[in-house]
């Protein structure tokens, strides 16, 4: 302290323990009140506090803290017992590292707040010591404020009048003084009894609902409003309010009113911030004399940094501060130090009053004893706080916050305490209000991301189990540690429990087991989420059960991996479980379920973009219903127009192969039979409906079944086709007109096989010889459903052994890439190729053959029939 006398001297040393850093600031505190020094007590409680943790967290041995006194300041040291650890020394060019930080950051609030600081060795310990000089006041001078020149003193009318008024616990006037009867005009008796707000004429700040009935019901308030005095003018006044009791234990408010302008009288004096002793002399910013500089430039590292300033400001035990969401009715945890965060981050309270709700969040409050008002403070139920003081944040009037500190002691604080902490609070609103907002935009441009690419995602598949899988995976661990998801399939069906995903795989059984166990969420329309108990509560019977068990039949050294499945999965579903439903067309399918792990809490932004996902997922998961019906119904008909199996011909082998073009969303037009019509004979036929869906498959449905009653009656083929063609006209505007290559099939004693063939506008059938050759096996005749008469005719072909009769639909035929295409040539080519080779392998070779001629897939449907007359076995 260079040659400054040392007057005073306080020392004590400090055990490696975390409580030991409170207790330290205790003793420098007390010391320092105790010499007078009020002035730089909080600037050295802040400092103290850093150094202590730094010896006795992150050093790990006891501290020895001294304080000194001296004429104009105080200098404390803070000595640890670890000389190996280097510490940084002071220099031009010190790199304190990250201020963000958990140990160094000491080092940076000596060099911002101390007026000189330093490190200092010796043989066995070394320790940082701090000098702060008192501010420049006359000798007796503590908080009564500046001298001023007679000039600047506020005028007074007379003498000071004070005004006493006395207001029940109903509001009404129960005691008027004199001089209020002067300053007002109103005598004691026109206005006892009467309601106090009567004559009051509050400002009512934008964006606040704090009037002067909730002033009034605070133990202790200072601020100004205006009384109506009997003239009816407004007469400004500054106000101070005591809640008192009398022996009765009746509550009252006294009232101590004076002119505004003689407000010096009655007003408690403002601490003036500690000024920088900087060479430069500039004025240190209040804001970055509270948090440190530089302060963190992220929101969750600013708020930390606040509850521990204010913390150590109030020499606590706790702190904690909330945020209000944007419409003001709740607040949400989002710091806090000596409570358990991970239990408390992101839970939310309504902040209108009541009971479990921040009655006075949105002025300043004291609580001397929590045990007196259970549930005066919610976040702190069940944490052995007593003490305890609130003080809002406000931007511009309007609620964005509250900041509070706790005491495990009663009646550890009063007004005093409150004020500076709303000085505090005062300094840093603006700046947490900022950070807030561009977290809050960041969140929004992330959230809308995030949307968009659900959004595609979603859009990307038409398959309802693929649309379960993608809501979980987005959900998790994006928006939660665990999702499942509930379907409904109709009004009268319960929910059902359909996907579950958990972060962690290994949890996913358990969890599911669980969920099943447990009756479903009710499935209520009411938009955004809701929460849900039943896991979280089934899980600790789970669990319980489960150690109970264990206990009960000896159990060994390590629990059983069935017990520690038991477990874990109740701390998976131990925190916080909202339920959002899945509404899409007016009708609820399902419900999306979300949760956190034990004692964890959704934030309010997280809990709307899972409403705004639950949207988009909703409809998504009903487009997938409504076309998986679709293809349900689609290929049930398509089924009902292909006949059930082949019939075994004998001596003839007979091969179809169907492709329907599409992703099984259409029915296909073209179609084939092959049937017995009578005892030695089979019809068979292969065609092509004009179009696809529904009308096409009605005229193929038509054609099928008239085929075989007709073929059965006895009719030969131009008759059959005859009937049918007229069959189709019938249909009117719903016909459809019909290519068709009809047949009937004799297989002859000799070995070959004899067919009758018709073909109506369809693509010739070919037939392959034993010696390669292909030929048309028949000649072009007017297709069906064009016009009425027809004048048809049938053809004869014979089979020999070792002959192949290929039909196929235009499909085939017309297969194309760029200019080519396939067409009869072709065809004739590739089926040139397959002599030899069954029936199935010529129809595998031609489908082949027809796959590869183009790069893109089929855009038209395909059958293939091929028969042949297998060769006699060698002898």
């Amino acid at each position: 302290m260079g040659s400054a006398v040392i007057t005073a001297r306080a020392a004590a040393t400090f055990e490696p323990v975390g409580r030991s850093v409170a207790t330290a600031r205790a003793f420098v505190r007390d010391t320092l009140q105790g010499w007078g020094y009020n002035d730089v007590v909080d600037d050295a409680v802040v400092l103290t506090s850093e150094l202590v943790t730094n010896a006795v967290v992150h050093a790990g041995t006891a501290a020895d803290v001294l304080c000194l006194r001296s004429g104009d300041g105080v200098r404390v040291e803070v000595a640890d017992h670890y000389p190996e650890r280097e510490v940084p020394l002071q220099s031009n060019g010190l790199d304190f590292g990250s201020p963000d930080r958990e140990n160094g950051r000491g080092l940076l609030l000596c060099a911002a707040l101390a007026s000189r600081w330093g490190v200092e060795y010796s043989p066995t310990r070394k320790h940082v010591w701090f000098q702060l000089d008192l501010p420049d006041r006359p000798v007796g001078i503590r908080s009564a404020g500046p001298v001023l020149p007679t000039s600047l003193l506020p005028v007074t009318d007379q003498r000071v009048r004070v005004a006493v008024v006395q207001i029940d616990s109903t509001g009404a006037i129960s005691a008027w003084n004199d001089d209020a009867a002067f300053v007002f005009g109103h005598t004691a008796e026109q206005v006892t009894g009467k309601q106090f707000t009567d004559f009051v004429a509050w400002p009512h700040t934008p964006g606040t609902n704090t009037g002067i009935a909730d002033a009034l019901q605070l133990s202790r308030w200072e601020g100004s409003y205006g009384i109506r005095g009997a003239d009816g003018r407004t007469i400004a006044v500054y106000s101070s309010h005591l809640r008192v009791r009398d022996t009765d234990g009746e509550p009252s408010t006294v009232c101590l009113l004076v002119r505004d302008d003689e407000r010096a009288v009655l007003q408690s004096p403002v601490r003036a911030p500690v000024s920088d002793a900087s060479s430069d002399n500039r004025t240190a910013d209040p804001f970055e004399v509270f948090i440190g500089s530089p302060a963190p430039d992220d929101l969750d590292g600013l708020l930390q940094r606040t509850v521990e300033r204010a913390r150590d400001m109030l020499d606590a035990d706790a702190a904690f501060l909330l945020l209000a969401t944007d419409d003001e009715t709740e607040l949400e945890v989002r710091a806090t130090t000596g409570l358990p965060s991970a239990r408390q981050r992101f839970a939310r309270v309504p902040v209108e009053a009541g009971t479990g709700r921040y009655g006075s969040a949105r002025m300043p409050a004291v609580h001397e004893d929590l045990t007196a008002v259970p549930g005066a403070v919610p976040l702190l139920t069940d944490t052995g706080m007593r003490s305890v003081v609130t003080v809002p944040l406000k931007v511009e009037g309007r609620l964005t916050g509250s900041l509070g500190v706790a005491a495990e002691g009663a009646g550890r604080y009063t007004n005093e305490e409150a004020l500076r902490l709303q000085f505090a609070a005062d300094r840093i609103a603006l700046a947490v209000e900022s950070a807030r907002l561009g977290e809050l935009e960041r969140l929004r441009r992330g959230s809308l991301s995030f949307l968009v690419e659900a959004s595609d995602l979603l859009a990307g598949t038409l398959d309802r189990d693929q649309t379960l899988a993608l809501m979980a995976q987005m959900t998790v661990p994006t928006l939660a540690t665990w999702c499942a998801v509930y379907t409904i399939a109709d009004q009268s069906s319960e929910p059902y429990l359909s996907y579950v995903l958990h972060e962690d795989e290994d949890l996913i059984d358990g969890l599911k087991a669980l969920l099943s166990k447990i009756a479903p969420p009710d499935p209520v329309p009411t938009p955004g989420a809701r929460v849900w108990a039943a896991p979280s509560e089934a899980g600790h019977r789970a669990a319980l059960s489960t150690s109970t068990r264990s206990l009960q039949h000896d159990a060994p050294l390590s629990m059983s991996t069935a017990t520690r499945t038991t477990l874990a999965t109740a701390q998976a579903v131990g925190g916080e479980t909202v339920v959002l439903p899945l509404v899409a067309r007016n009708r609820v399918i399902g419900m999306l379920t979300l949760g956190k792990p034990s004692d964890d809490h959704f934030r309010q932004e997280i809990l709307e973009l899972a409403e705004d996902l639950s949207r988009r997922a909703a409809l998504a998961l009903d487009n997938a219903r409504l076309y998986s019906e679709r293809m349900a119904i689609s290929q049930s008909l398509q089924r009902s127009l292909l006949p059930p199996g082949l019939p075994d011909v004998p001596n003839v082998e007979i091969e179809v192969i169907y492709r329907a073009a599409g992703e099984g969303n259409e029915v296909g037009g073209d179609f084939y039979d092959v049937f017995p019509i009578s005892d030695g004979a089979y019809g068979f036929a292969i065609g092509d409906v004009c179009g696809t869906g529904p009308e096409a498959a009605a005229v193929t449905g038509l054609a099928r079944h008239a085929l075989r009653l007709l073929a059965r009656e006895g009719f030969g083929g131009p008759a059959v086709l005859e009937r049918l063609n007229a069959a189709i006209l019938d249909e009117g505007a719903r016909s459809r007109f019909l290519t068709l290559l009809y047949g009937e099939l004799w297989p002859q004693e000799d070995g070959s096989a004899l067919l009758k063939v018709v073909c109506a506008g369809h693509p010739l059938p070919l037939r392959l010889r034993q010696d390669g050759s292909v030929e048309s096996a028949a000649e072009p005749q007017p297709l069906l459903g064009v016009i009425e008469d027809l004048d048809l005719y049938e053809q004869e072909v014979v089979l020999n052994p070792g002959d192949v009769l290929l039909c196929v639909t235009d499909g085939v035929t017309e297969r194309r890439e760029g200019s080519r295409m396939l067409g009869d040539d072709g065809l004739a080519d590739v089926l040139s190729t397959c002599t030899g080779l069954t029936a199935g392998a010529v129809a595998s070779r031609i489908l082949r053959a027809v796959e590869r001629f183009a790069a893109e897939p089929a855009s038209d449907d395909m059958a293939i029939l091929a028969m042949r007359v297998p060769e006699p076995p060698l002898v």
